[in-house]
């Protein structure tokens, strides 16, 4: 049982246990604390009201309990689900693109292999769960369909929430809301952000700016999973998590924030390459090891690394660049 995570991913041969047992016994010690001042805040209510009190609760973490609920509620998910009662169960009835269907479902085998929920051995199976979740909400957002990044988003919002409207509405909050046009056809918002973090860069760590650009290697080849996934598959579950606690109250920005403090962190490392594949190497390790592990502390880093970014910086930095995007064609 040690092999698997509790959801339900396998660890690698090379795990590293001992750091990692090192790590949990102390954040237990966090959750349990965190947990107690929830209950608190919740007082056995289904809903709270969005705050400093709470903003500041999210960021040190919701418990795994009470994730599902507080990500219905922060991102409006709660609220369009109510509004539209029965809409989802209607996506699945309709008529469907068979298109669509048939790129789901060559996705399916895909996603996730090493989860043990998602096995078709498993029961109950996730895959059919996450198959009716990218089959309306294709048939929802018919400009997005369906594109590869998303069955990874859908498929970690069944583990949290165990539940498949939920998870329907909240992969809407995100590809509608709080991610702009990553998903669409073109990528635009995706390609926008990436050059976003580059400009970032340039201003907060512009030795690794300068560094990118004399070897000619482009955000896109060393971050564009980290968008596309919302750092699934590339950080630690626990800290994906709370990355995604921040995400679904804060915003788009968090991602970068993220982004800015892996590469603040280890901007000593990255300088050491001398070469294009080195730098793309690079990049693939500073992802790896206790800092990421250890989330609590690396959260609170996240705030304070890359410094102030302001949603307004953001979103003028958005505006040359989309401009920038589109003027090249």
């Amino acid at each position: 049982f040690y092999r698997v995570d509790p959801y339900g991913f396998e660890r690698p041969e090379d795990f590293d246990y001992a750091s990692y047992e090192a790590f949990f016994s102390r954040y237990l010690v966090v959750l349990t604390r965190r947990a107690i001042k929830w209950s608190k805040l919740l007082k056995g209510k289904n809903s709270v009201q969005k705050s400093l009190k709470v903003k500041r609760y999210i960021r040190k973490g919701i418990p795994n309990e009470h994730r599902a609920l507080i990500w219905m509620i922060v991102s409006g998910a709660q609220t369009n689900m109510e509004q539209n009662p029965g809409y989802y169960h209607r996506l699945l009835e309709g008529e469907k693109n068979d298109k669509l269907v048939e790129a789901i479902k060559t996705d399916m085998n895909r996603t996730f292999p090493d989860n043990v929920k998602f096995r078709k051995t498993a029961d109950p199976c996730l895959q059919h769960t996450l198959y009716n979740v990218l089959v309306a909400y294709g048939h929802h957002n018919k400009a997005v369909g369906y594109c590869q990044g998303m069955n990874f988003i859908a498929g970690y919002l069944i583990l949290i929430t165990k539940n498949e409207e939920e998870s329907f509405w909240l992969l809407d909050a995100l590809i509608g809301r709080i991610l702009p046009d990553y998903y669409s056809p073109a990528m635009l918002g995706l390609k926008t952000d990436q050059d976003v973090l580059g400009e970032l860069v340039k201003m907060k760590v512009p030795a690794v700016a300068e560094l990118m650009e004399r070897h000619g290697v482009m955000w896109t080849l060393v971050v564009s999973r980290w968008f596309i996934c919302l750092f699934i598959d590339i950080l630690p579950v626990e800290t994906v998590l709370r990355i995604w606690d921040c995400l679904f109250y804060e915003g788009s920005k968090i991602i970068f924030r993220v982004a800015l403090t892996l590469i603040k962190q280890h901007q000593a490392f990255i300088l050491e390459a001398t070469n294009f594949p080195d730098i793309c190497d690079k990049f693939k390790e500073i992802t790896k090891g206790t800092f990421v592990t250890e989330c609590h502390t690396f959260m609170q880093k996240i705030f304070t690394d890359p410094g102030s970014l302001s949603m307004a910086t953001i979103n003028k930095l958005r505006e040359t660049c989309r401009e920038k995007l589109l003027s090249q064609g």
